[in-house]
């Protein structure tokens, strides 16, 4: 869901954008970069959501739903006929149009849909996990007296050299979207790929109710306990990249977990709470710096009864922080910040900085000043295509610079 400026650059293609609704513009967009990956198909895509009116949030859902539960379904054909290449590109492409699907439930008048959604969500990308030729296993890593549940993937048609890549998704990316994100980029040149679901993400937010923590070192910290315990893992090849709110999590957990030797954030996040408080009037900032949390509380249940829109956004974006009021959550969002401990980084990292940020705007560059012994930033442009938060229709652009730099830093 996208909240920041609207989707708009006089120099950029689609200038006037797929949809004047900002928020079907850019998940279309996201859809649309999939396709670099064969986790889209332009065409199948477009068609389904020719018809859908600007406002029409239930047509949204269900042309996005209609859509991956068509193309799951021609997946089990597929299958069943012994076909598993096309089933297996089926499976792709239903998770990533039913990811869509689960994204849209955050804008319906009831959110009875989201855990349906889901869990058709996760088994098409669970059968594409059973059908493709890649090699994958499904892994449990252990987390303060749970696991986190997440795929461990080989890289094709080789032994591999032991270089990993951790991919760390963001506040509401479904675990099928990494494979887009620099997932299949990255087995493409060899390297070993781990993607999981921490806490307040995908299944263990709506399955489990584990929210968020600010303190992501606590997760990142036992992922690389478990690698390290992996024969096929190089303990000096060690990658990570923070996709999104990633990109707050994954400089926060360096700051503490030295052993990963290369870091890739896209974008750099110093403080999260920006994208929401710049929303909030200057009254209700001052109530929030003064801890008048009833008067606050007030003030937000009151312009929630006023805008449905921003009370179905607000309960989409406050849902994995679990708290129990608007002032709780907001307090919670604003302990998410790197300032403090960015000076603690020793690990190279590269960041990139799109164009036409809208959540994060000059925060990539920030946390290049907070690091700047460690830190490359890398622009990326409305003139390449590559403008928007996490480069939606840039992917091929995005893997290319991303590895190469990888690539030199790992051998």
């Amino acid at each position: 869901m996208a909240l920041g400026s609207p989707l708009h650059h006089p120099h950029c293609p689609f200038t006037d954008g797929f949809f004047h609704n900002h928020d079907f513009d850019y998940d279309l967009r996201v859809v649309l970069g999939h396709a670099f990956s064969g986790a889209a198909d332009t065409g199948e895509v477009l068609a389904a959501v020719e018809s859908v009116g600007e406002r029409d949030h239930e047509a949204w859902f269900a042309a996005w739903l209609a859509l991956g539960s068509r193309l799951r379904a021609a997946g089990d054909d597929q299958a069943a006929a012994g076909n598993d290449i096309s089933a297996s590109r089926s499976y792709l492409r239903a998770s990533t149009y039913l990811g869509a699907a689960l994204n849209a439930v955050a804008s319906l008048p009831s959110s009875d849909a989201l855990l349906p959604t889901f869990r058709e969500h996760r088994a098409a990308w669970d059968r594409f996990v059973d059908t493709t030729p890649v090699s994958i296993h499904r892994v449990n890593i252990p987390y303060e007296g749970t696991s986190l549940p997440g795929y461990f993937f080989r890289p094709w048609g080789t032994a591999g050299s032991g270089r990993t890549l951790i991919m760390n998704n963001g506040s509401d990316g479904a675990i099928s979207s990494m494979w887009a994100s620099g997932g299949a980029g990255a087995l493409q040149r060899g390297y070993n790929v781990l993607m999981f679901d921490g806490p307040g993400q995908q299944s263990m937010l709506f399955e489990r109710g584990m929210p968020f923590r600010h303190d992501w070192e606590a997760v990142i910290t036992p992922v690389v306990d478990y690698l390290l315990g992996r024969d096929d893992v190089d303990r000096d090849k060690l990658a990570i990249c923070g996709i999104s709110q990633g990109g707050y999590w994954v400089p926060r957990a360096l700051a503490f977990e030295h052993r990963i030797a290369a870091a890739v954030v896209d974008p750099g996040v110093v403080d999260v709470s920006t994208s929401w408080t710049g929303h909030l009037p200057k009254s209700m900032l001052k109530l929030l710096a003064d801890g008048e949390s009833e008067k606050f509380d007030r003030d937000m249940e009151l312009a929630m009864k006023f805008s449905p829109d921003l009370a179905r956004t607000w309960e989409f974006r406050a849902r994995p922080y679990r708290k129990d009021s608007y002032f709780e959550t907001v307090k919670a969002v604003l302990n998410y910040r790197l300032d403090n401990v960015a000076s603690s980084i020793t690990t190279p990292l590269l960041i990139t900085e799109p164009e036409d940020e809208q959540f994060w705007p000059g925060q990539s560059r920030r946390l290049a000043e907070l690091t700047p012994g460690v830190s490359t930033v890398v622009p990326f442009t409305a003139d390449e295509g590559a403008n928007f938060h996490c480069e939606p229709l840039a992917r091929s652009l995005v893997d290319q610079r991303m590895f190469d730099w990888l690539d030199a830093r790992l051998g």
